[in-house]
Formats: structure tokens, sequence, C-alpha cells
């Protein structure tokens, strides 16, 4: 029983440090992570050296093209997220609320359903798994590869369309470029109400 006792007590301190480490490392992984959130150009341009360097060794090696199907397949997917609005306006007619369509309606900005960062770190993950599944053999199933470029072709033509259409239909817009202005109208429609009131005392 003392045998016992003393082995799991080993077995807990040899674990002990290893989850330190762990905590310090995904610590230190979280600082820089949260201290590249507000820079999103040096953020996008590492992930496109990242893809670089995948594209380069998928050329080099020529294989691993079921590889790049399944991760074309995914950015495909975090596109459309990244694209959709939070609340999808068919669910929110049904509900009562709307979208607003008049100028004196109340302004909504746009929320997407996949947030810029969240976007982007998907992206540079997804472009590290792959090409850690580059070394690996058993993941390069010969397929013939024109076929499969042909089919995602086809598959991003159709998502699209129907993700413009989505946009036309509920008439809103997933980039915000600038800042949001308001006119100086009201402002002085409400001066001049004012000063004629100002005016009849």
């Amino acid at each position: 029983m003392e045998g016992v006792g003393a082995e799991g007590e080993g077995g807990a301190s040899a674990t002990a440090p290893v989850a330190k480490w762990k905590n310090d490392v995904s610590r230190l992984f979280q600082h820089y992570l949260d201290k590249s959130t507000p820079l999103p150009v040096h953020r996008w341009i590492g992930t496109l050296a990242v893809a670089s360097i995948y594209i380069l060794r998928v050329y080099y090696v020529q294989g691993f093209y079921i590889v790049s199907y399944g991760l074309g397949i995914y950015l495909l997917n975090l596109l459309i997220g990244f694209l959709s609005p939070k609340i999808d306006p068919e669910m929110e007619g049904l509900d009562g609320a709307s979208l607003p369509t008049k100028g004196s309606d109340e302004f909504k900005p746009f929320i997407r359903r996949l947030p810029e960062f969240k976007f982007w770190y998907s992206i540079t993950k997804a472009f590290l798994v792959a090409f850690f599944m580059t070394f690996f053999s058993m993941f390069d199933v010969p397929v013939f590869w024109p076929i499969l470029l042909c089919y995602w072709m086809v598959l991003f033509f159709l998502t699209m369309k129907r993700q413009i259409l989505h946009m036309i239909k509920y008439k809103y817009i997933p980039f915000s470029i600038g800042k949001q202005r308001y006119g100086g109208k009201k402002s002085g429609a409400s001066t001049s109400a004012s000063g004629s009131g100002l005016s009849r005392d």
C-alpha cells in the first residue's frame, strides 16, 4: 500500500513540471496573440507568408492535392462566415424585427458571424496544419488535380453567387469603408425651429 502511494506521489510530481511548462507556453502564446490584435496588416502579411510557403511546398513536392482541396473547402467555409451577418435577416424578419430600409430607421452596424480576428486565426492555423500534413506520405492520395480544381472553382462560383444575391436582397455590405458620418441637416433644422420658437416669445 505504501509503495502504491509513493508511486502515485512520484507520478504527480513528474507531471507537475510538464503541466507548468504547458501553462507557461499557453500564456506566452496568448500574450503575443493579444499583442497582434490591433495590427491587422502585420497579421495578414504573416499569413500571406505562411500561405506562400505552403504553396511552394506543394509545388516542390508535386503532391498532396487532396490536402489542398480540403484546405480550399475549409477556407471557403470561413469566407462565407466572414461575409455573412451574425443574425440572418431571413430569421430576423420572422421574429418581427427587420433591417433598416429608410433613412429614418435606426442605424444597425454590420456584425459578422465570424469576426476578422477569428477569421485570420483560423486561416493561419489551417495553413500551418496543412503544411504539417505534407510531411506524411499517407496524406498524399493520388488524384487527378485538375478535376479537383475545376470542382472547387464551380463550388466557389455558386457559393459566392448565392452570397451576393443574399447581400442584394437584404441591402447590406460586409465591409465598412471609413467612419460613419452624419449629415448636419437635422441640426440645422432643429436650430431654425428653436429660433422660430424664440421669435414667437
